[in-house]
């Protein structure tokens, strides 16, 4: 049995909606077998279908195929999750470097950013290096 990528990709819950994930195949970045592929090409079991999702490249094995959204907890027995290490290894470093690496264009910062950069600011400023006194300073000279 075979079935459209894009309706496979919403059903095993890799996107959100169907519309998103036809998108997604529109646009290039779901590919099979190094492929970019439209959102009418089949998939069958044993296929591996590689989404970009900047910043990582998941990779995930077909076991089985549905013509219906799966729960979250049979999912499983549809795929594999087979991304290499070094992907996943991306997530963590974009997850370190938060804010600090914020793209232009992306707006305000989030309240847990701003939580964080409030933290990282308070860190350095209550530092005992930072205090100057106020009495090596002569505040009333016209110099």
């Amino acid at each position: 049995m075979e079935i459209r990528v894009d309706k496979w990709l919403w059903a095993v819950r890799v996107f959100k909606t169907r519309t998103v994930a036809t998108d997604a195949c529109k646009k290039g970045r779901v590919m099979i077998d190094g492929v970019a592929v439209k959102p009418s090409r089949a998939v069958k079991p044993g296929d591996v279908v590689q989404v970009k999702k900047s910043p990582v490249t998941y990779s995930f094995k077909v076991l089985a195929v549905t013509q219906n959204r799966l729960g979250a907890k049979l999912v499983p027995e549809y795929m594999e999750n087979v991304t290499p290490r070094s992907q996943l290894d991306l997530l963590d470093v974009v997850k370190i470097s938060g804010f600090i690496d914020r793209r232009k264009g992306l707006g305000r910062p989030t309240k847990r950013e701003g939580r964080e950069l409030q933290e990282f600011t308070e860190q350095y400023m209550t530092d005992e290096s930072w205090d100057f006194d106020d009495d090596e300073f002569d505040w009333d000279s016209d110099e």
